[in-house]
């Protein structure tokens, strides 16, 4: 698949001498991939503006949303020891194919990489790490479901995996989902919200990234 991500413009929902947080458009890799044709991302883009940017964590190319990112080496290593512990909190907001039942749940299914089919991950009870999400439906019809999803922990793919395995793969999903991905123009995953604390205040933060489906 050719690689032509968007031209936009990226959207700065904050900035301190600590912490950058942004809305990541889909379409555009969070950090460079293999070889100058994949060398596009937001990583680089933020560097032109805010040289000190450091990486915590990413998004796959086709989410969109809220990401965020060190300034400085504190404020990294504070971050990124809020991931490990898992005092993050993310929130996402996807459409999933077909009517999702009951109205919440969660799956607890681990997760390992398809090594045959990388990057694709599947799920493996016997060599698999653990992977916890938790799921809110909003609204649905007979043809798909509007759903906030609750990741508890951070693994590849998670979302799109977890949906696929209750039989609600999310739309426009070109690696879980091909077979109705040219009816979307994107895949329908966005991180609507990171709650975090400040590296240096210590004081509780939410940030949120407007849908744009």
């Amino acid at each position: 698949m050719c690689y032509t991500p968007p031209t936009d413009e990226i959207l700065v929902l904050h900035a301190d001498s600590d912490l950058l947080i942004v809305d990541k458009p889909a379409g555009l890799l969070s950090v460079p991939g293999k070889g100058e044709a994949l060398s596009d991302c937001l990583l680089t883009r933020l560097e032109k503006a805010f040289p000190t940017v450091r990486l915590i964590h990413r998004l796959d190319r086709d989410t969109s949303g809220a990401m965020v990112f060190a300034l400085t080496p504190h404020a990294q290593r504070h971050l990124n020891l809020q991931f490990e512990t898992r005092k993050v909190r993310k929130t996402y907001v996807a459409r999933v194919a077909g009517r999702l039942a009951p109205a919440s749940g969660e799956v607890d299914l681990p997760l390992i990489v398809d090594w045959p089919n990388r990057p694709r991950q599947k799920i493996c009870h016997e060599t698999g790490k653990p992977a916890l999400t938790h799921w809110k439906v909003l609204r649905a019809d007979e043809s798909e479901s509007r759903v906030r999803l609750f990741p508890k922990t951070g693994r590849t793919h998670q979302l799109r995996v977890h949906m696929l395995a209750l039989g609600h793969p999310i739309l426009g999903d070109p690696f879980y989902a091909p077979e109705n991905a040219g009816d979307f123009p994107r895949m329908m995953l966005h991180a609507e919200e990171l709650r975090l604390k400040h590296p240096e205040s210590g004081h509780g933060m939410t940030f949120r990234a407007k849908p744009p489906f």
